[in-house]
Parts: structure tokens; sequence; C-alpha cells
């Protein structure tokens, strides 16, 4: 059984290395994920087993894990070879690591996870085998990276259903980002926004004063705009700068268009009716809609679907 070389905290294995050279070889490793560099660590002290993880060898795991190394072994960031495997999507070697007792919430310095790490490669496969294996889907401190934000940005919409399936409130907030929903629409993804709407994301909620439909309409996303007027978005909210969505929207643009043809048709009493209901249900009870003794008709009428 090899011995796997320890440090001491904060020192690298490359420490006597040619700092130019070293210096050289993270700045190609970093990866911009979230707005947060996520280098998977100091590349100087990655150990052969967090290399086969990024690079998807199988084999060469399964034999490093068998002489010795542990499963759990981390850079200087806290980087484990399960971060570098969800990061790159590799499924058989998440189930190898996992298998071999890979903690499933290990978290880097900068509260990175691998749940993260598999919803910005948009592995759904991946997520499903971290959830079914106990990760937590929820963000353990407010300003950590939130997997489902991540998911959104990615537009994964089977990383988003996986996750609220879970219990993540599809309305959760990150300060500094806002909604999921904000961050699904900033980046054009009416898929993922579908979803959170059907579970209950509240339509009016975004970053501040700035509401998911002004996101939209900046952009000139005419599906997305459709998609939030259709779950009752408030074409009069006003954002940071004091700007209805209308006023927002690229002149004689798609969206533009789209909300001037709104705000001369009022809604349908059958529209009104269904956002108010679903309004005093409430997000986190739509999912027992179809428990209540209703016929499917009006069942899929309260879904929307």
């Amino acid at each position: 059984m090899p011995v796997v070389p320890t440090l001491a905290p904060g020192v690298s294995r490359k420490r006597s290395a040619n700092p130019g050279e070293s210096a050289g070889h993270e700045r190609e490793a970093k990866k911009a994920c979230w707005g947060i560099l996520t280098s998977q660590g100091s590349w100087a002290d990655r150990s052969p087993l967090h290399e086969a993880a990024s690079q998807g060898r199988l084999l060469a795991l399964r034999t490093l894990l068998n002489q010795g190394y542990p499963a759990n072994i981390v850079t200087i960031d806290h980087v484990t070879p399960l971060h570098e495997a969800c990061l790159s999507g590799h499924v058989a070697c998440v189930r190898a690591l996992i298998n071999a007792g890979a903690n499933v919430n290990a978290t880097t310095i900068d509260g990175v996870t691998p749940l993260f790490n598999s919803c910005a490669c948009g592995s759904s496969v991946c997520v499903e085998l971290l959830l079914q294996n106990g990760a937590d889907p929820k963000t353990a401190l407010a300003h950590h990276p939130s997997a489902l934000h991540e998911a959104c940005k990615r537009g994964s919409r089977e990383c988003v259903e996986s996750l609220l399936s879970r219990g993540v409130d599809p309305d959760y907030e990150v300060p500094h980002l806002g909604s999921a929903l904000y961050i699904s629409c900033l980046h054009k993804n009416p898929g993922c926004s579908q979803v959170l709407l059907h579970r209950g994301a509240d339509v009016n909620r975004g970053r501040g004063e700035d509401t998911p439909l002004h996101a939209a309409v900046a952009s000139d996303n005419e599906e997305q705009v459709s998609l939030l007027l259709d779950f009752g978005a408030d074409v009069n909210r006003r954002d940071c700068n004091n700007l209805r969505p209308v006023e927002l929207a690229p002149p004689g643009g798609r969206a533009q268009r789209l909300l001037q043809a709104h705000n001369v048709s009022p809604r349908s009493l059958c529209e009104l009716c269904r956002i108010h209901i679903r309004s005093l249900i409430g997000g986190s009870r739509l999912k027992f809609v179809q428990q209540l003794p209703l016929p499917s008709l009006l069942t899929q009428y309260l879904e929307h679907t």
C-alpha cells in the first residue's frame, strides 16, 4: 500500500518549484464557475486521484483507491476528487468515489459542493446520484454558492427539477444574485423558468426592485416574457432605476410589442381566477393540488399544465 503524502496546512507540494512555472499552470487550470474562481484548488497539490477523477479515468481511479488513496483526500482549498469528477460529469467515477466513502457534502473553502459542480456541468445523472446518496440540496449558508441558481444559469431543466423534488425552495434567494427565477430569466432559460413557476415560484420576486420580467425584457426574450405574463407578472413594477418593464424593453423589439399588446388587452376572468387561487394556495402547497377531490380538468387548470 503506497504512503499518501501529507501536507502541512497551507503548504503546497510544488512550493520549491519554479514560481513562474507554477503560476502559469494555475492560470491555465482555473475555470470560471458562477462568478467564483473554482480552479478546483491549487493545481500544485492535486493528487493522482484528483487527476483520474477529473479526466474520467475509471480504471486508474479504482486502482488508486485499491492501493490506499483515501476517497476524501483534499487540496489546500479543500477540493476532493468527487468535486473534480462532478465538475466534469464523469458519472462512473462519481459512483466509484461514493462507493469508496467519498463525502457527498464536502465543501471547498468557497463553499462549493459536488452537487453545485454537477449543476455547473449540467449533469442531471450526477445530481440524482448525489441526492440518492445523501447530498443536501440546500445551501448551508446564504453566501455560499447555490446549486439551484447554478442550474438555472446553465439552463439545466433536469437539474432544477431534481433539486426542487428534494425540497429546495423555488423562491430561494442569494443576496447578491436574487431569486433563482431572476437568474433563469437573466440567462435566457425559459425551460428552467417554467419549472420554477409551475412549482410555485413568485413571478415577481427578483433581485431587489428588479423583477424577473425586467430581466426578460432587457434581453428581448419573447418566450420568457410571455411565460411570465401567463403566470401573473406585474407589468407596472418599477426597477432600481424607476423603469417599468415596457420602458426597459428594446424599442421595436418583440418583448416591447408583447407588453404593449398586454397593456391594451386585460387578462381574462379565467386567467385572473387561476392566478389568484394559486396565490391563495401558496407555492409550497401547490404540490398537494392533485390530492384534492376535484375533477381532473379543474386540477389541470389550477396546475396550469
